[in-house]
């Protein structure tokens, strides 16, 4: 029974290891955005793309190091990831800003549930964004 899952695990490590940092980037993102609303009173927007900004540093690099291995450091190779993973993040900011927006805003909802529900929506967009776009594979 240990050996199926250590094998099951093995063979979807990347799938895992996206889905555990997703988690803690999520807990990142979530804290800062606590810590900004709850303590430093910031408003909505304004606390949801800090929290953003923190949470994107935090996954570029987990992303990089841990969860696709991307070996390459170059100056040239490092930026390019970093502006791509920015910029899907961008996208994937508006798309939770948009949810935030209209569930919050619109319909009156708890912010924090929404939030978290958001998010779950982000870790998914994020994972494909950075699978076949940012840390895409190169053919050996």
């Amino acid at each position: 029974m240990i050996s199926t899952v250590r094998a099951l695990l093995q063979k979807h490590r990347e799938l895992v290891s996206y889905v555990f940092w997703g988690v803690m980037t999520t807990a990142v993102n979530y804290a800062a955005y606590f810590l900004l609303r709850n303590v430093l009173l910031v408003p909505l927007v304004a606390g949801n793309v800090t929290a953003w900004a923190v949470s994107v540093l935090f996954a570029y690099f987990v992303n990089k190091l841990f969860v696709f291995r991307s070996k390459d450091w170059t100056w040239r190779v490092a930026l390019r990831e970093l502006w791509q993973m920015a910029a899907s993040r961008l996208f994937t900011l508006g798309l939770e800003t948009g949810i935030l927006w209209l569930f919050v805003k619109k319909l009156l909802l708890n912010e924090f549930i929404v939030k978290l529900g958001a998010n779950v929506v982000v870790v998914i967009a994020n994972y494909v964004l950075s699978k076949f776009i940012i840390f895409k594979k190169k053919p050996d």
